[in-house]
């Protein structure tokens, strides 16, 4: 039982006598309907009480590809002005991204060239906070796989303690 539950049964008593009362002081039914009606209205009082936090929880957890796109760059000064465009993979865990412009030249090969295949990287959410992380998919850094939350975590892009810390700029090396 959480916190919540006893919090919903006192509102829906208080509803139930509410509406009782109500009824009784404005319909001249028989004893039983108020009762009825009564029990239906709380019911369905409650049930709202329950769906409207649970849909609202439901939608801050989604993230958009776009959200997915913004959190690259915001995790990685090295991938700002990269315009990433994002696709699902799997529903608000994992995405694919490509990068309109090459990132800047961090991670390099013994001949220089750039080497960002296998690179991980945290993703930041708008509230600057680690939300996930992803993998360099090509030496150039044109392509990435980025994962949320606990994805990333067993993905080994992030740590579990990692992850959800406030991140207030990009971090850099």
């Amino acid at each position: 039982m959480t916190e919540l539950d006893p919090q919903l049964h006192e509102l829906g008593d208080r509803l139930e006598r509410a509406a009782t009362a109500d009824l009784a002081a404005s319909s001249p039914t028989t004893a039983r309907s108020p009762r009825r009606i009564s029990r239906r209205f709380s019911i369905a009082i409650v049930a709202l009480v329950i769906a409207i936090p649970g849909a609202a929880i439901a939608a801050d957890q989604l993230i958009s590809t776009d959200e997915v796109a913004q959190s690259l760059p915001a995790g990685t000064l090295a991938l700002a002005g990269t315009e990433p465009t994002c696709t699902v993979v799997k529903k608000d865990v994992e995405f694919h991204c490509v990068l309109a412009k090459a990132p800047a030249i961090e991670v390099t090969d013994a001949a220089g060239n750039p080497k960002w295949k296998g690179t991980v990287e945290p993703s930041v959410d708008a509230s600057k906070h680690v939300n996930g992380g992803c993998r360099g998919l090509t030496n150039d850094g044109l392509e990435w796989q980025c994962y949320i939350g606990q994805a990333a975590v067993d993905q080994q892009i992030v740590s579990q303690g990692f992850l959800g810390e406030y991140a207030p700029a990009p971090g850099v090396g």
